[in-house]
């Protein structure tokens, strides 16, 4: 008798029709292959993951199935980059920032090889997996490899802007994306420019520095910082290599405090490269970094574990709180 599956058994390869920002991935790739750039795709065994099953169906001799082996992965992307192609391969971000980084490092930045490496599901998103599987020490790692470019987009749009912005850029490339359920912050038209910051507004009192899923977070948190009366800048710090450093520069100029919001340790990570451009320049402004404490994250669902460590909203928000009273402003109190 034929197995048959029940209609609630869970599928993984249903798992892209909820997780729709993964769409984008695929979707700007098809674009570049349609508008003659010599695309090849390639991921470990989890195209299903991260949405390259739609590149994959639409141009299967341009797509590689490289199983799980990352690293191999990796170095073959380096050499096919030497063709002239220009290879992106993606796999979760815990296997490709860290299990990766000696092939990320010799085979490919030290090579100069124009690889645009895609780790998905960073930081915490993947939850239950547990935290063989967070991603919350690979912007410390991936930035610290010379030649290397890092990126954070927010959401899909700025995730699929980056891409096509990439095909100019020289160097290869790490993006740090997520589990294509965050909310949408940017029009899918919108244009994204390598190594500049995304200023979405100005703060006297305070301006909140993002990158990734909590740039979300940041927007939503000033505004509601706003209804008291708080001036709040929100800068989506996309690039995290290489750092607009003007852009944080001005911030520290016109605010009394800074705060960086990452889904990521604050050793080595955006906090860290803020904290090195205000210390290079002698800047006296107080600077709080706010993300991961420097422990192993915990096992939990990825809604549960951004509340715990305060990564959404009203986390940002109670934090942007405790942080302004800390550093003096009577008016705020603190949640």
């Amino acid at each position: 008798m034929k197995n048959q599956l029940s209609p609630d058994s869970w599928q993984y390869r249903s798992l892209n029709a909820i997780t729709p920002g993964l769409n984008y991935f695929s979707d700007a790739l098809i674009d570049l292959v349609e508008k003659g750039y010599p695309i090849i795709a390639g991921s470990g065994d989890l195209q299903f993951s991260n949405g390259l099953n739609r590149f994959a169906s639409r141009y299967p001799n341009r797509y590689i199935q490289f199983g799980i082996s990352e690293q191999n992965m990796v170095s073959v992307a380096a050499g096919i980059a030497t063709t002239g192609q220009m290879p992106f391969v993606a796999t979760f971000a815990s296997f490709l920032g860290l299990l990766c980084c000696e092939q990320i490092r010799m085979d490919v930045a030290y090579c100069q090889q124009p690889v645009r490496l895609i780790g998905h599901h960073t930081g915490i998103s993947l939850g239950f997996y547990g935290t063989s599987h967070h991603a919350t020490e690979d912007i410390s790692t991936m930035r610290a490899i010379a030649g290397l470019t890092v990126i954070s987009p927010a959401d899909g749009p700025s995730f699929a802007a980056a891409i096509r912005a990439s095909v100019e850029w020289q160097e290869p490339i790490y993006f740090r994306i997520g589990r294509g359920r965050e909310p949408d912050v940017y029009d899918k038209n919108m244009t994204f420019e390598i190594g500049k910051a995304i200023e979405h507004s100005q703060g006297e009192d305070l301006t909140i520095i993002a990158c990734g899923m909590p740039v979300k977070s940041a927007l939503d948190a000033a505004d509601a910082l706003r209804n008291d009366g708080i001036s709040v800048g929100v800068i989506d710090m996309a690039t995290i290599k290489p750092l607009d450093r003007q852009a944080i520069l001005a911030a520290a100029k016109r605010s009394r405090l800074l705060i960086t919001v990452e889904e990521h340790n604050i050793i080595g990570g955006l906090g860290a490269a803020v904290a090195e451009v205000l210390a290079d320049e002698g800047c006296g402004i107080k600077l709080f970094r706010h993300g991961i404490r420097d422990e192993y994250s915990l096992i939990a669902p990825p809604n549960h574990l951004y509340a715990h460590y305060k990564l959404d909203a009203a986390g940002v928000e109670a934090v942007a709180r405790g942080a302004m009273a800390k550093a003096g402003n009577a008016s705020i109190n603190a949640v």
